[in-house]
């Protein structure tokens, strides 16, 4: 019987030659890759969950029983905000949203005080904890929630407008503080982690990088921030921004956003301020800080060539607020080149005279009529800011007969809602379910105008108004984003 051949390749060998040859390089494989998969078998998943184990009982939850309303800002800004959430985002829609607190009440149950919360954290296990002024600063009543849910009523042992920093203190026996690290430490691309309570739903976590350092916000020329993608919400005001390691970098303060939510635009205050703060809040309840009372612009090299400098450097002064610290010492029209041995650039200006202490003597360097000299001035007190209009201001009054709230208007909130030609008007600043201003389509945010023909003045003009029907209708003109129109107001759902 005829042997049939075996068609061999030039590369294939024996198959008896190649099994010693096989086995020695699976022993060789196993070897090198037994190690490492041992490794990756016993290795914990990858995550932050260790770290939030560890941080996540420092962080609290603020809560706040309000004690001014401010209703009509409060109205302005919500209909600002829902304009702007269909509104192009290089207008009215990108705008900073320093209030980062979320309401713990139900608005649309408008009778008694209205509430709101927002986060902290410990640092100091005796109960010492920091959060954002805006936060607190309307408050009738503070408490504070740790994560295991105790609550505590809370000290305000001191607040900071100019940096927006608050602290307070519970006695709740001894705590798990958190280390305040340094923002200096942490670099553009870096891990970071933000804690907080957003919109009330309970303490959340979320993770991004540092997106950017140095950040002066246009209402914040004090502070350089930290910018970070970590989403950061209402709610998460005064919680802390950590690293990996678990040290504070920051405060979570303010995001940048066309719609009131994260876009990926949060912003807080580096740590190295904080501990200065609550250093000086601890010790004296307020911070304060150098003020030269002055107005300036940065010098380009076309103003510098004007000003028969060799460079544009320094900060040419536009003005001098009358009865101010400069007064006397400096004039319109001088390019300021120091305080005190500190050259000035107009980016650092207020930060530079805000470090110094009021009452002390400093010394300028200038330069007027192209002559440089010196000059000898007494550092003012910095002025505390203005108030957050949307934080205070005057309570709404319920119209009953249509079931909503309203609240006399200045010159700016009409202008904020885009009725800055009507000489007056009430704005919506609250609305009941099924109420006759609901069913006929009002907002909160609305201008009320006239009432018929007759033009409103004051909130207690539609105060006493009876309740309308569909027999006995009542006649409302409204100015909604810029637009004015009739509404006849019913109390009935078809209108």
């Amino acid at each position: 019987m005829p042997v049939s051949p075996r068609i061999s390749r030039a590369s294939e060998q024996p198959r008896n030659a190649a099994m010693p040859l096989l086995r020695m390089t699976m022993l060789v494989l196993l070897a090198l890759t037994g190690p490492l998969l041992s490794a990756s078998c016993s290795a914990q998943p990858s995550g932050y969950a260790g770290l939030v184990r560890r941080v996540a009982p420092s962080v609290v939850t603020v809560l706040v029983e309000e004690e001014a309303v401010g209703a009509a800002d409060r109205a302005a800004e919500r209909a600002a905000t829902r304009a702007a959430a269909g509104a192009d985002p290089n207008a009215i829609g990108a705008i900073i949203q320093r209030l980062l607190s979320a309401q713990s009440g139900d608005p649309s149950h408008g009778d008694g005080p209205s509430g709101s919360l927002g986060s902290g954290f410990v640092v100091r296990e005796d109960g010492l904890i920091v959060t954002n002024r805006h936060v607190i600063v309307s408050a009738r009543t503070v408490r504070v929630r740790l994560s295991d849910g105790r609550e505590f009523p809370a000290k305000i042992v001191g607040v900071d407008a100019v940096t927006d920093i608050a602290l307070l203190k519970i006695d709740a026996g001894r705590l798990q503080p958190l280390r305040l690290g340094s923002a200096n430490a942490v670099s553009v691309g870096d891990a970071v982690i933000a804690i907080g309570n957003p919109y009330g739903l309970g303490q959340s976590v979320s993770a991004g990088i540092v997106s950017a350092r140095g950040r002066i916000l246009e209402d914040d020329p004090y502070i350089d921030f930290l910018q970070t993608d970590a989403a950061i919400n209402r709610g998460n005001s005064g919680g802390p921004l950590l690293t990996t390691d678990g040290r504070v970098v920051g405060v979570t303060s303010a995001i940048f956003s066309p719609s009131g939510g994260s876009v990926g635009l949060g912003f807080a205050i580096p740590a190295e301020t904080v501990a200065g703060i609550v250093r000086e809040l601890e010790a004296h309840g307020h911070v304060e800080r150098g003020y030269l009372g002055i107005s300036a612009q940065p010098v380009t090299p076309t103003l510098a060539a004007a000003l028969h400098l060799k460079t544009p450097t320094g900060v040419l002064v536009t003005e001098v607020e009358p009865q101010g610290p400069a007064v006397g010492a400096l004039i319109i029209g001088d390019v300021l080149l120091t305080v005190g041995t500190t050259p000035v650039t107009f980016k650092d200006l207020t930060k530079i005279t805000a470090r110094l202490v009021p009452n002390r003597l400093v010394t300028l360097t200038l330069v007027r009529a192209g002559v440089q000299q010196s000059v000898a001035l007494k550092l003012g007190r910095l002025p505390e800011p203005p108030s957050d209009p949307t934080l205070t201001g005057n309570q709404d009054t319920w119209v009953r007969a249509l079931n909503l709230g309203v609240a006399d208007t200045t010159t700016e909130i009409r202008k904020a809602i885009k009725a800055d030609n009507e000489p007056n008007g009430l704005i919506v600043t609250q609305l009941r379910p099924m109420g006759a201003g609901a069913l006929a389509g009002l907002r909160v945010g609305d201008l009320i105008t006239h009432l018929g023909s007759t033009q409103l003045l004051a909130a207690t003009d539609l105060a006493n108004m009876s309740t309308p029907t569909p027999r006995d209708p009542l006649l409302v003109r409204v100015v909604r984003d810029g637009s004015a129109t009739f509404i006849a107001l019913t109390g009935d759902a078809s209108r």
